[in-house]
């Protein structure tokens, strides 16, 4: 009884272990797709035009918040 409540009670240290560790990937993977969209979108507001951003109500020093805004939401 006793070795079967150890080998349990290991299990569950492991499942533990592997949620944490699953978490870390999973806010890593979200980290690195919300960077890339922040990037994306910085990258193609920059090749608008300044008319082109005038009609969108953006100005140039705007692009890196708006593209903040677009990945992580309003701060």
């Amino acid at each position: 009884m006793a070795v079967i409540e150890l080998n349990q009670g290991a299990a569950r240290k492991n499942e533990v272990a592997e949620g944490r560790f699953g978490n870390l990937l999973a806010d890593l993977r979200d980290y690195f797709s919300r960077r890339a969209l922040f990037r994306q979108t910085v990258r193609e507001l920059n090749d608008l035009t300044g008319r082109e951003l005038a009609d969108l109500g953006i100005n140039r020093s705007m692009i890196r918040s708006v593209a903040y805004e677009a990945a992580w939401g309003s701060k």
